[in-house]
């Protein structure tokens, strides 16, 4: 089950990097993310919060269209599960 929501959070977050109706910089963190993410030299649940604190800085965002803010949001939750297990 864990690799089922890392997978998930991984493919959430290349969906947003890839959303051109997305401004730049969400975007960027997305991809930013993804990358911290996959960096196996660090605990899981620290990489998880850190994804954790640069999306929840996106949710105040008023430039992020509603359907990104729900997009964070399931990433969001996703990886409090992971971290979690």
């Amino acid at each position: 089950m864990n690799q089922n929501l890392f997978e998930e959070s991984i493919n959430l977050l290349e969906e947003m990097m890839n959303d051109s109706s997305l401004p730049r910089n969400v975007r960027k963190v997305a991809q930013d993310s993804k990358e911290r993410l996959k960096k196996e030299n660090e605990s899981l649940d620290l990489r998880c919060a850190t994804v954790i604190s640069s999306l929840d800085d996106l949710t105040d965002d008023p430039n992020v269209p509603p359907h990104g803010r729900a997009l964070v949001y399931t990433i969001i939750s996703k990886l409090e599960s992971l971290s979690k297990m």
